[in-house]
């Protein structure tokens, strides 16, 4: 059995300042103010359609992330809409096959990393579930049989397109200090990456302290 650690990838070559100049040139259509794009007046124009809530205007661009987590967080990922995805399937994943190392991988949970008591208990809950899971398929069963036993923790790769109106509603939402420790890690990853590409979309949504 590997374990592993939560991680986000954007899959995009983002330009952030071309990006936000396509999207001034998308919304000054709605005032036929088109004359006065200048340098440095997408910033500003973007700003005021946030704060007017005007968000309609940033759903013209979008982007994907590659997220790294578990099926429970997956299953939490792709409840979010407008948004597509695609994940890992353990219908056609055979864990026992070499391009998987002929193991099963887990996500580590963040909020039992400095608990050795409650990390060993769920290290040998993962090992149980890897065993069975091996025995049902050296037992005839196919790997869409044999994934009933699979943990929640189970690592899966989900890729993820969202328009930015719609990252800023998850982002909204995945970062606060009640959403599930788990979703919050990843959640507060990618908004780093989001305000180092594109800050004047995402400045005014804080990061929290703690990310896990």
């Amino acid at each position: 059995m590997k374990r592993t650690m939560a991680s986000v990838t954007i899959e995009d070559q983002i330009d952030g300042n071309e990006l936000i100049r396509k999207i001034e040139a998308a919304g000054r259509t709605c005032y036929k103010s088109e004359d006065k794009i200048a340098e440095g007046t997408a910033e500003d124009f973007i700003k005021r359609i946030i704060f007017s809530g005007h968000e309609s205007v940033i759903e013209h661009e979008k982007v994907t992330v590659r997220f790294v987590c578990d099926r429970g967080v997956s299953h939490e990922l792709v409840r979010h809409r407008i948004a597509s995805f695609s994940q890992e399937s353990t219908r056609y994943c055979n864990y026992a096959k070499d391009r998987f190392g002929n193991e099963v991988t887990v996500i580590e949970p963040c909020y039992w990393q400095e608990n050795e008591k409650m990390k060993t208990l769920w290290i040998h809950a993962m090992e149980d579930a890897e065993r069975h899971y091996f025995e049902l398929l050296d037992n005839g069963a196919n790997p869409q049989e044999a994934r009933s036993v699979l943990p929640n923790s189970l690592k899966t790769e989900i890729v993820v397109t969202m328009n930015l109106r719609e990252w800023r509603h998850f982002f909204k939402l995945r970062t606060a200090k009640r959403s599930h420790p788990q979703m919050r890690e990843i959640a507060i990853q990618a908004l780093v990456m989001f305000k180092k590409i594109i800050p004047i979309i995402f400045d005014d949504i804080p990061i929290p302290n703690e990310s896990c």
